[in-house]
């Protein structure tokens, strides 16, 4: 009985080609399961001293939250966002994205605990206004098209909005405010979503308040417009959020996209306005970007960028 012959055998460039294949599979799919099964719940407090008091006041924390986007399911989440009450923050400023559901408000409210009966300040951003939707994922690593999710059903920000109220936390959406905390006066300013181009310049323009002991920016996405503005008026500092720092980002090199006109250099983090601005120069501030606590739930997946919340300690140093 005849039996065939085997065939030639592959040749060994062949064989690299399939090791390096199967390799790039395997690493691909740990990279995969690190990002989506670990990294996107492996939550950080990042610490950093931000010197912008006056000369005799006292240091403050404050605690920065932004990009939540908080599902009822998300229990881990909603755990350690409970326990950030125990580092007994000064001043809470959130820069908005909390939502991702149309049933979070309790949760959220539930989490963040006795951190609501510390002084606060807030902005909304898109995802507090519109509910997530599914995209094509490779549209997080492209620069920003200009397209807006508004066609989803709205999320219950006026709830939101009236229960962060009804703790004292200050609505900074288009409004200037001040707020004195351990004997130290802020004036803010803050503005609607520059994502969505809801922020009104003109309702918070004009030289910041000199008879302040500190002034603040706050504002969801960080676009060059808002942050040149908030500079110009002599805002010492100011907080954003929405870029999640780049959410997938690659060893070495960091993160690819910010959503927005922000350089990737400042995607998270603290840094000067304009970048290469010396601190106390004129029509210059500090700018702190977070990358976050959350993503969207269709896109659960960060490498190389763990969500973080930051508590940011006030303490003495030069006025810009």
């Amino acid at each position: 009985m005849s039996h065939p012959s085997p065939g030639p055998a592959a040749s060994p460039a062949v064989r690299t080609i399939t090791r390096t294949l199967g390799a790039g599979a395997v690493a691909g799919g740990a990279a995969l399961a690190w990002s989506t099964l670990v990294e996107v719940r492996w939550f950080a407090l990042r610490r950093v001293d931000l010197p912008v008091l006056p000369a005799g006041h006292r240091p403050l924390k404050v605690l920065h939250l932004s990009d939540l986007h908080l599902t009822p399911r998300q229990h881990r989440k909603q755990d350690w966002l409970r326990g950030l009450a125990d580092l007994e923050p000064d001043l809470v400023v959130n820069t908005g994205d909390n939502l991702a559901h149309q049933d979070s408000v309790p949760v959220l409210l539930d989490a963040l605990g006795d951190l609501l009966h510390v002084p606060g300040v807030f902005v909304f951003g898109s995802n507090d206004y519109f509910a997530p939707t599914l995209r094509n994922p490779v549209k997080y690593l492209m620069p920003d098209d200009g397209s807006r999710n508004t066609n989803t059903p709205a999320l219950p920000w006026q709830e939101l909005r009236a229960a962060f109220l009804d703790h004292g936390w200050r609505n900074l959406t288009n409004r200037r405010d001040c707020l004195t905390v351990g004997g130290t006066t802020i004036a803010f300013a803050g503005v609607d979503d520059p994502h969505l181009e809801y922020d009104d310049l003109s309702a918070v323009a004009g030289p910041a308040d000199r008879a302040a002991d500190l002034r603040m920016g706050v504002t969801h996405a960080p676009y060059l417009r808002v942050l040149d503005q908030f500079a110009g008026d002599g805002y010492e500092t100011v907080l954003a959020g929405h870029t999640h720092g780049g959410q997938l980002c690659l060893p070495g090199k960091g993160a690819l996209v910010t959503n927005c006109d922000l350089d990737t250099a400042r995607v998270k983090g603290l840094h000067r306005h304009p970048a290469d601005a010396p601190v106390g120069a004129p029509g210059s501030s500090w700018l702190h970007v977070s990358a976050g606590l959350g993503t969207s739930p269709y896109a659960p997946v960060r490498f190389c960028c763990r969500p973080e919340a930051t508590l940011i300690r006030l303490v003495e140093g030069p006025i810009s």
